[in-house]
């Protein structure tokens, strides 16, 4: 069987699914890679998969690049035949299904990774943004034959939006986390808070900073690190605007972007994600979970899906910077029960979210 996948962005495609490429190989399947970026090649050999490029501008919203983007995927999949498409995030999967179509390929099968801004605000951009986007997958979930989500509200939200039938819903638990790259490792005896994402808004960056600093009026040997990588959407947070006052100082540590999230995750007591962006189920959240770490994140969908309020950690309000230092200053004072909640993370991660349980399910959606 020959599997075609389609990615948004290559160097992320091979972290997040790398072990679902390498199960489909190990059946002995071929895969192809649609990416949009070339240098990887020899990364995605390695999990099985043979490489085509075609670039993706996912932020232009003019006829030409997408419609330029269609015919390429269509040219790709007309000439490689797959007996499956699999593709996640919007444009890969709008443009993937139509592709599909066009090419009489009828096992096509689309993955939800989170909404985004776009659903989560309500202005007259994000708006008009939900009524092309809506249009786009009404016409795509009609070539699918499912469409594979990561929370239930996604779900809820899809049907009450009529973009497609219930029948052609699957649920998965997340992307998974590989539970022998992250592994679980004790905690340190200092006090180190750590978020990564990307530097959006609607992560909660802001928020995050400034709890930090609420925290370093307090506990002046707390450390706050920070992992992610800059971004030029209209949404995105520029370190400049906060460089000054959260950086310069010491309040918090921004450590760039790494390939080497879990030795970041080594260092930290506690990980921390205020978003607020409709996330599917927050990769990074997963891979705290893996190395046992006690959570703070939000009670919004796709963060609510990873933790037990008040067992393997803590929910705090959108926007709330005081609640999220109030929350780190119990975290501060009641170390004896960081153990403990370290423990539940761990084996709700486990139980849950191991990417050998979600790539099981994967497989039994696609028939692969």
């Amino acid at each position: 069987m020959k599997v075609l996948m389609i990615a948004p962005k290559t160097s992320t495609f091979i972290n997040f699914r790398g072990d679902l490429m390498k199960d489909i190989a190990k059946k002995g399947n071929e895969i192809v890679a649609v990416c949009p970026e070339s240098g990887f090649e020899e990364e995605l050999k390695k999990c099985g998969a043979r490489c085509v490029v075609i670039p993706l501008n996912k932020n232009s919203t003019t006829i030409f690049d997408n419609l330029a983007y269609l015919n390429k995927l269509t040219k790709v999949i007309k000439e490689e035949k797959p007996d499956r498409i699999f593709a996640y995030t919007i444009k890969p999967v709008i443009f993937g299904s139509i592709a599909a179509k066009r090419a009489k390929i009828k096992d096509m099968y689309s993955m939800i990774t989170g909404l985004g801004y776009v659903y989560a605000v309500d202005t007259f951009k994000t708006k008009i943004l939900r009524i092309i986007c809506g249009i786009g997958y009404k016409i795509a979930f009609k070539y699918n034959k499912k469409v594979i989500f990561q929370n239930k509200d996604d779900i809820e939200e899809f049907l009450k939006r009529k973009y497609l039938k219930k029948e052609k819903c699957e649920l998965v638990d997340g992307s998974g986390v590989n539970m022998n790259r992250f592994k679980r490792n004790e905690l340190p005896k200092e006090n180190v808070f750590l978020m990564v994402s990307r530097i959006l808004k609607p992560k909660g960056v802001k928020e995050y900073f400034e709890a930090a600093k609420i925290v370093k009026e307090k506990y002046k040997d707390a450390e706050f690190l920070y992992v992610g990588a800059e971004d030029k959407t209209q949404i995105a947070l520029n370190l400049d605007d906060v460089r000054e006052e959260f950086l310069n100082t010491g309040i918090v540590k921004y450590c760039g972007e790494t390939n080497d999230v879990p030795s970041y995750l080594a260092k930290c007591s506690v990980f921390v994600l205020p978003s607020y962006y409709r996330e599917g189920v927050p990769r990074t959240l997963l891979e705290a979970l893996a190395m046992g770490r006690p959570i703070i994140t939000t009670d919004t969908i796709g963060c609510r899906e990873t933790v037990k309020d008040g067992e393997n950690g803590f929910f705090v309000p959108i926007k709330d910077s005081k609640a999220l230092a109030d929350k780190m200053i119990y975290m501060i004072e009641h170390r004896n029960e960081l153990e403990k909640m370290a423990q539940k993370s761990y084996e709700y991660c486990k139980e849950r979210f191991d990417v050998n349980i979600i790539n099981e399910k994967m497989l039994e959606i696609m028939d692969i």
